[in-house]
């Protein structure tokens, strides 16, 4: 992927070295396995887990400090998460601009172990998230080393799809997709309500291929094999392969985010359209 020389954002907020306030510890019936599978899991909304959670609660306080000291490589890497998301928000405000509207980029958060959300209390161990809340993408870059490792998805471009992906929430919340699917979920049982969830996050990794499509018309960011890097990104994290990985078996019914072959789907969807309309997965009969 060509990145580097490119803008990058400043809607950027650094919270590596900080505290993250008030923790809510996972306790109950959270297993450890239960923990795994979500840790690998993109975009994870904080509430799915504090609701589940019901566990001590613990009193941290979160102090200022000195300016966070990068590391080369998290230099490196911090500069190219910025990079990514000025991509994304010269995708969506053109996109935004030419149906009339008015793009409201969202703020991308890097943090170090855990954070403070108005989604609530998230470690590391979560994966990114976005929360419609403060509108914010919250990103430990330590996460990229779990995908180069245990998910075996590296690749520059394929950590640029994990940004898109959450961007991607950040849109279903400004077109008033999320508190519709929120509305809908809480009226229904917890086997529609999963059903409404993974037809969420294929719309959002949809949304992270209509980036990729538009950016790569524009700035021509493309090299040889980064579509698969994403592809193969989109795939690590289906359900399917996860809990195969966490169980030895699936539980089809408890899946939230949809198979490692539907997240690739829709994400090629979205890339080879650059159409948002073709990222409806809520009127598609099948995913």
């Amino acid at each position: 992927m060509k990145w580097e020389g490119q803008r990058e954002s400043e809607n950027v907020e650094d919270r590596r070295g900080q505290g993250g306030g008030t923790r809510i510890a996972a306790g109950g019936g959270l297993g450890l396995v239960v923990i795994v599978v979500l840790s690998l899991l993109f975009g994870v909304d904080p509430r799915q887990i504090l609701d589940q959670g019901g566990g001590d609660q613990a009193s941290e306080q979160q102090t200022p400090g000195q300016p966070y000291q990068e590391t080369p490589d998290e230099a490196q890497r911090s500069k190219f998460a910025k990079v990514v998301l000025a991509d994304t928000e010269d995708t969506w405000g053109a996109l935004f601009s030419a149906s009339g509207k008015q793009y409201e980029a969202p703020t991308l958060v890097l943090f170090s172990g855990e954070v403070q959300s108005a989604c609530g209390f998230a470690q590391s161990v979560m994966g990114p998230f976005y929360c419609p809340g403060d509108h914010k993408v919250y990103l430990d870059l330590s996460f990229f080393d779990e995908m180069d490792g245990k998910l075996q998805a590296g690749g520059d471009f394929a950590k640029a799809y994990v940004i898109a992906h959450e961007v991607g929430h950040h849109i279903q919340t400004l077109l008033g997709i999320t508190s519709r699917i929120d509305a809908q979920r809480a009226a229904a049982g917890e086997t529609q309500s999963n059903a409404l969830s993974v037809r969420t996050e294929l719309q959002a990794d949809c949304f992270a291929g209509v980036w990729a499509n538009r950016t790569e018309k524009e700035k021509h960011i493309l090299e040889a094999g980064d579509i698969d890097e994403a592809l193969n990104a989109a795939a690590a994290v289906g359900d399917d392969r996860l809990q195969n990985r966490a169980r030895g078996y699936v539980m089809p019914e408890t899946f939230t985010h949809g198979t490692s072959a539907q997240r690739s789907r829709w994400f090629r969807k979205g890339f080879e359209s650059g159409d948002t309309d073709k990222c409806d997965t809520f009127a598609a009969p099948s995913l």
